[in-house]
Parts: C-alpha cells; structure tokens; sequence
C-alpha cells in the first residue's frame, strides 16, 4: 500500500516558540557546547545569527536553520512559518553586518536576501531538504526570503 503524505500542517505558534525557547535555553546552559549542528546531506544544521537591533542598537541572537552553499550560509525568514517578518531579518535589512556562530567557530557576514536565478536555486536546495516547503510556505501571505550570508 502506498504511503499518502499528510497535508502540511504548522503546529500551534505556542509550540513553535515554546520548541525554540527550550532551544535556546539549552544552548545557553550548556555554554554552547549543545544546541548548533551542521548540516548533513539532506539535513539542515543550526546556527546562532547575532544582528544588531534595528531601534535599540543592542546586540540580538536567534538560532536559524541553515545550510551551506559554497562559502556561503543560507537560512530562510519565514518566522515559524507565521505572518509577519522575523525580527531579525528585519534587523539585517536595517543592518546587514552580522556575526554567525556555527559549530566549530564564529564569523562576521553580510546578510541579503537571494533574487532571480540564485533565490530558485536556493529554494530548490531547501525542497530537497523539506518535501513540503512550498506547502508550508504557501501558508503564509507574503513571499518567504531567502537569506544568503556571506562572510567579510
């Protein structure tokens, strides 16, 4: 009997905040020593971007998904799969100079959103490693960026 594929469903925004939350809390108990991976093939690795808040000024950290393209690091701003940009992509377009910690070091980029033949390209790489990406981004009213970030 052939397998059929759920419809992609976004579970509520509380587990979705409350999932990163507990991420983040184990990064920083452990003093980073747990919660950054890299990524595997057809898997993606978590980093921690640190912008610079777009009105306080102050340093903010998030921890993304993200694979590698060459040199480059990509992520996507897709806030959970909710409405409404992520703050800190909304930092990186007032400020796109950043720090990205990874596992097994730190380097300052440069964030951007991809366009035209490197953001299909980017995209198609991001269905390999999520079957239901267009589903899930098709859920949301406005077009999902895709975040190259590339070193200094």
């Amino acid at each position: 009997m052939a397998r059929r594929e759920r419809p992609a469903r976004v579970p509520p925004r509380w587990v979705v905040t409350g999932a990163w939350r507990v991420h983040r809390a184990i990064y920083r108990v452990s003093g980073g020593r747990v919660g950054l991976w890299r990524p595997k093939p057809g898997r993606w690795g978590t980093l921690r971007l640190t912008t610079t808040g777009r009105r306080s000024g102050q340093p903010r950290s998030v921890l993304l998904g993200y694979y590698e393209d060459g040199r480059n690091l990509v992520t996507m701003a897709m806030n959970g799969w909710g409405e409404g940009e992520p703050a800190w992509w909304l930092n990186l377009l007032a400020n796109p100079e950043a720090e990205v910690e990874v596992r097994g070091g730190t380097r300052r980029v440069r964030g951007r959103a991809a366009e035209g033949e490197e953001r299909e390209r980017l995209w198609a790489r991001w269905r390999e490693i999520d079957t239901q990406l267009d589903e899930l981004a098709a859920l949301r009213s406005t077009r999902t960026a895709v975040v190259v970030l590339e070193p200094l």
